[in-house]
């Protein structure tokens, strides 16, 4: 891996621009009350209430260039397995027994890898959402996964199947150094055990209340998560995730919730782009009620907020957290609409712009906007902070998100926020400068 740190100058706001014209600018003000805590009300239009921030000013520089450096040496470790259409020949299909004929087997051939659950049991309970979400989650990946390699037409995905022994596992897909994305990784897993201490914790800071057994609290929980960085910087950055959770209180009373969401990051705003992803996440969110989108747009804005620079990551989309209600199907239907409309929010936006030519200037600018997304992910994202917090986790996937490379701004500032305390609650550091040189950090595998 190389780590490289050179000096820069930029502000925060997004103002480089093509050929020397004048950029747009990201900065907006800090929002009131953010998403880190719920409101009283349940219901699948549930809007988040005030909390504060999850970022402390303790730790250490290497703390940074470690998890960095993790997410880099993953891809050393993962096998190709390139998706290749079915032999046609006229060879006969060996004989199968009759259960390994069924709408689910077939199903199931169409992934990019087995279900983590046993088919056997999968088949015993058709009805569980967790079956369901399993096989919802599954099929998200293939499709994704399907049409960005189509789009691309050069490398393929890696296929990565790992196991966590507490329970459960998952499958990481990673393109790589493609035609027309330098990285696009769509990573599922499904997990079981019991909940850490530190993950109960970050639970109960957001409203739960939880009731644990000597110590125990049992849960399984399992998503699909996606972050693609296409090469060509007028090609914007997607990012989606949809998970279900689950705990089994000390009483055997079950609790459950969904969340998830997807948003976009361009590193050149084009209005036309913004409006068509908004109007298909629109579409799928209308579905349910024509009143999600707008509750859920907001929310989105207020989450994907990088409060120690007071900008927003990108152009926003659809978040929600801790649905639980009205009822679990009615909630997965939600969900599955919003997982199906990946697909073509997406990627029209990228054969777009994938050809499209670029200066070394706009090149840079990309990288720059990259940096922040790495801090974003790092700091605040939750999906990041439960999976660190998981017994048996499995870094490389959890940090799957990270670009292969970035130019960040105040490396200093970063790994003062990033030490293992940022995980928690707390106060941002009132000495954090705002207004840094820019730091060049660069990771490859």
């Amino acid at each position: 891996m190389a780590l490289q740190l050179g000096r820069l100058s930029a502000g925060s706001c997004w103002r480089a621009a093509r050929g020397g014209c004048g950029g747009l600018c990201a900065r907006s003000p800090r929002p009131a009350a953010g998403p880190a805590g719920t409101g009283q009300s349940r219901g699948l239009g549930r809007v988040p209430a005030a909390s504060g921030g999850t970022w402390q000013g303790t730790g250490l520089a290497a703390a940074l260039a470690g998890l960095l450096g993790l997410a880099a040496a993953a891809f050393g470790h993962v096998q190709r397995a390139e998706m290749v259409p079915r032999s046609s020949g006229a060879r006969e299909p060996p004989l199968r027994r009759p259960e390994e004929d069924d709408e689910l087997a077939r199903r199931c051939r169409r992934f990019m890898a087995a279900p983590v659950t046993d088919l056997g049991e999968l088949r015993r309970r058709p009805a569980d959402v967790k079956t369901k979400m399993e096989l919802l989650i599954l099929e998200t990946q293939a499709q994704v996964c399907q049409a960005l390699a189509q789009v691309d037409g050069g490398a393929g995905f890696s296929v990565d199947r790992w196991e966590r022994k507490e329970g459960g596992g998952g499958i990481s897909c990673v393109l790589q150094d493609g035609r027309v994305f330098e990285k696009a990784g769509v990573s599922i897993s499904v997990v079981h055990g019991n909940l850490s201490e530190e993950a109960a914790k970050q639970m109960r800071s957001r409203g739960k209340i939880l009731k644990t057994k000597d110590g125990k609290l049992p849960f399984c929980a399992m998503g699909v998560s996606s972050v693609i960085h296409p090469k060509n910087p007028h090609a914007p950055t997607i990012h989606f995730n949809y998970r279900y959770f689950e705990v089994e209180e000390a009483d055997g009373n079950k609790q459950w919730w969904f969340g998830g969401g997807c948003d976009l990051t361009p590193t050149y705003l084009n209005q036309e782009d913004a409006v068509h992803f908004h109007r298909t996440l629109k579409e799928a969110c209308d579905q349910h009620g024509s009143d999600l989108y707008p509750k859920f747009k907001k929310w989105c804005d207020d989450y994907f907020f990088i409060a120690h620079r007071g900008e927003r990551r990108g152009i926003g989309g659809i978040f929600f957290d801790d649905l639980d209600s009205p009822s679990k199907e009615e909630v997965f239907r939600f969900v599955q609409s919003c997982a199906k409309a990946v697909v073509p929010s997406y990627i029209p936006l990228v054969k777009k712009h994938c050809e499209e030519p670029f200066t070394p200037q706009e090149k840079l600018w990309q990288q720059l906007r990259r940096g922040r997304y790495v801090e974003f992910n790092l700091l605040y994202d939750r999906g990041t902070k439960f999976g660190l917090f998981t017994p048996g986790s499995r870094i490389e996937s959890i940090l799957m998100s990270l670009p292969l490379t970035a130019r960040d701004g105040d490396f200093t500032m970063l790994a003062r926020l990033i030490g293992l305390k940022f995980l928690t609650s707390g106060d941002p550091p009132a000495s954090a400068s705002q207004n840094a040189g820019i730091t060049r950090v660069s990771h490859h595998p």
